[in-house]
């Protein structure tokens, strides 16, 4: 799908957009340092079937230096525009190639084409974005790693395959961070956190 150029397909994406932008950066940052405690990411618009607060991962993280995968629901006109416009972020069909991947509850079943760093340059894995119905809907995980104070109970609605997935991708210091986002709500995941299932490690 080619990006759209007309501008009737614009959309304002902050209210006040420094303001905003300056708050949404700041509490995407905030998530990712203290993993599984929701921030409110409420400052952007919805933008099509993007959340309000999917798209302020969009708007804090992505420019042009930002290759991107979009899942299928969100390869639209009305969103590939807008991204373009207010994110400059090129586009591209090859997973192996994105910095950053924006993915719905759809797409968690295989993570093996996103880049997930080397030895050498391990900040160049890609990051995920991910779009959920809820954060709080799924069953209780304990997530244990820097940022947290002992543990923390965490109830997002993921299949296990998504946390094999990760194990898979996860050597430290490679691995996929990733952000969570339902409404205006985004609950962070960097690689060093250890996610555990009852007594088993399942990441």
């Amino acid at each position: 799908m080619t990006t759209p150029h007309g501008s009737h397909w614009l959309q304002p994406a902050f209210d006040d957009p420094v303001l905003d932008a300056q708050v949404s950066f700041r509490a995407a940052l905030g998530a990712l340092a203290e993993p599984g405690l929701p921030r409110a990411m409420d400052r952007a618009h919805a933008l099509g079937e993007l959340a309000p607060a999917t798209y302020g991962l969009c708007l804090a993280f992505l420019d042009s230096d930002t290759p991107l995968w979009l899942a299928p629901r969100f390869d639209t006109p009305l969103i590939r525009a807008n991204l373009a416009f207010h994110c400059g972020c090129p586009i591209v069909a090859e997973r192996e190639i994105a910095l950053f991947a924006l993915l719905d509850e759809t797409e968690l079943a295989d993570l093996s084409d996103f880049d997930n760093g080397s030895e050498r340059y391990p900040d160049q894995s890609c990051t995920l974005l991910i779009q959920l119905h809820d954060l709080r809907a799924g069953s209780a995980l304990r997530w244990r790693g820097p940022g947290i104070k002992d543990v923390r109970s965490v109830n997002l609605p993921l299949p296990a395959t998504f946390w094999r997935q990760r194990e898979m991708r996860s050597a430290f210091p490679r691995g996929l961070d990733c952000f969570f986002a339902a409404a205006g709500e985004v609950i962070g995941l960097p690689r060093s956190t250890r996610v555990l299932l009852e007594t088993e490690e399942a990441a």
